[in-house]
């Protein structure tokens, strides 16, 4: 096998399989390097998101909202069912059956394209060399006039709460239990604290959220915020901001186990409760342990991150990072992107990514997303805005679908009008904001999807109703104002 390449991507995830290919279809010699081994030890590709993040949280979050529905939601349709049960086995199956698809699937691709895949450990050296070592010990040197470090982020471990077995678990081990947990406790509000929290609070389990942050989903619009707590409630997740979790500890109770964690409430109290499973989400962080030889000339910085400019290059000529090791938000769309971007620029092309426009989504139901700025960072910065609002409360389709908790928001330049940013909670707030993401793309005004004929009826009407009503002129909400 050649050991000498035009690109070589260290990690296989969103960015790096995706980088690996679009390097190909370029004309480049290309190899991708991924250590991932599944539970049977056998490789991987796919990193994170493939495996134990983005696709198996979604079809967990969808197999149980198509519970609750079928227990809770058919009946105003005129549709009984009896009983309702779930086989969490089957479930969690399912979510595998899924992931091998997709896993395989980037083989079939690499295959394709003609990426050389290894197996194993990158890491890169001085001069542009990298050193892989296979999973069975063997070591190569492998060079490169490109290399393009993707290896990803991995969960934050919090001394108070360290994982133990199968009861103190992060997002990983909370993708695989087997029956539902009684007393289910998640330490952060965030992305995917919500999401988990939200799979098993539909299945039964009594569900309490710790969050340290004095504010809910602080990152968020105030708006979307506010009405996503106030629907977590009614869903009976309990969210307790404010509370800092101090310990945790694995007491024996008969023949399971339970933890009883400890931590001081927004009041600086001290309070214990006790569940049957503990999940960690308290964020990420970016991996580079082993990744790095001390004399390879990629600079980090105090947190760990790779300093890199606007296109991902590192200070080491030739050498690029991009997703979760480098600033800005930890998401799989934003890693694969910039992956085209750097495989691009490789090639001779010029290309440039818009920081500006990445939508970011929580998959609860209701969904929420955004793109741009907030309400509170245009006030922070004194830009002057005016915003438009729609509730789902009032769109037929949303109502026909018995879906209509939420609402769409727009911001736009109080002067050009040319919109800042989108924020939606609703039914499909993740395919809908894709909408607003290509008018910011392509420096739409809040006037020219006003202008814009959409579908009726479709949930997408309270895009272009937002749109409308940030002149105050939406046709089905009573904002109206004289022209």
């Amino acid at each position: 096998m050649s050991t000498k390449f035009d690109v070589i991507v260290i990690g296989g995830g969103p960015g790096g399989y995706v980088a690996a290919i679009r390097a190909a279809q370029m004309g480049l010699k290309t190899a991708c390097i991924e250590k991932w081994l599944d539970k049977e030890n056998k490789p991987r590709l796919g990193g994170t998101c493939l495996n134990v993040g983005c696709i198996p949280s979604k079809a967990l979050l969808d197999s149980s909202h198509k519970y609750h529905d079928a227990k809770e939601a058919y009946d105003v349709h005129g549709i009984s069912v009896g009983k309702v049960t779930m086989d969490v086995g089957t479930m969690v199956d399912r979510k595998d059956k899924i992931v091998d698809q997709l896993t395989s699937g980037i083989t079939g691709l690499f295959k394709a394209n003609g990426v050389t895949s290894f197996e194993g450990m990158g890491k890169l050296l001085a001069n542009k060399k990298v050193e892989f070592t296979a999973h069975d010990g063997t070591v190569t040197t492998l060079e490169a006039e490109n290399i393009i470090l993707a290896t990803g982020s991995v969960p934050v471990n919090i001394p108070p709460a360290p994982r133990t077995g199968d009861i103190i678990v992060d997002n990983e081990g909370a993708l695989d239990f087997r029956e539902v947990p009684k007393r289910l406790g998640v330490i952060g509000a965030g992305v995917i604290g919500l999401e988990l929290g939200s799979v098993w609070a539909r299945l039964g389990s009594e569900v309490v959220v710790l969050e340290a942050q004095d504010q809910f989903l602080s990152l968020c619009d105030q708006d979307i915020a506010k009405e996503a707590g106030k629907i977590f409630k009614k869903q009976h997740l309990d969210i307790r901001v404010g509370a800092r979790v101090t310990g945790s500890e694995v007491k024996k109770k008969g023949k399971k186990e339970e933890v009883e964690v400890t931590f001081l409430n927004a009041q600086g109290e001290e309070q214990k409760q006790t569940f049957d499973k503990l999940i960690v989400a308290v964020g990420r962080k970016p991996f580079t342990d082993g990744c790095l030889a001390a004399d390879s000339g990629v600079k980090l910085d105090e947190r760990g991150f790779v300093f890199v400019d606007e296109q991902c290059r590192t200070s080491v000529p030739g050498v690029f990072a991009i997703g979760d090791i480098v600033r800005g938000p930890m998401l799989a769309h934003k890693a694969s992107e910039e992956g085209v971007m750097v495989a691009d620029i490789i090639a001779g092309h010029k290309a440039q990514m818009n920081y500006d426009c990445i939508p970011s989504v929580i998959y609860t139901h209701p969904e929420l997303a955004w793109v741009g700025k907030t309400e509170q960072e245009l006030k922070a910065e004194g830009i002057k805005y005016k915003a438009g609002k729609f509730p789902f409360a009032a769109s037929g389709r949303a109502m026909a679908a018995n879906d209509t908790d939420g609402f769409v928001k727009i911001l736009a330049d109080e002067a050009t009008d040319r919109i800042l940013g989108c924020h939606i909670i609703g039914g499909h707030a993740a395919d809908l904001i894709a909408q607003a993401v290509i008018a910011m793309e392509f420096g739409s005004t809040a006037e020219d999807i006003a202008l814009t004929v959409f579908a009726h009826p479709t949930v997408s009407e309270a895009v272009h109703e937002a749109a409308l009503a940030v002149d105050g002129h939406a046709i089905h909400i009573a904002n109206r104002k004289k022209r």
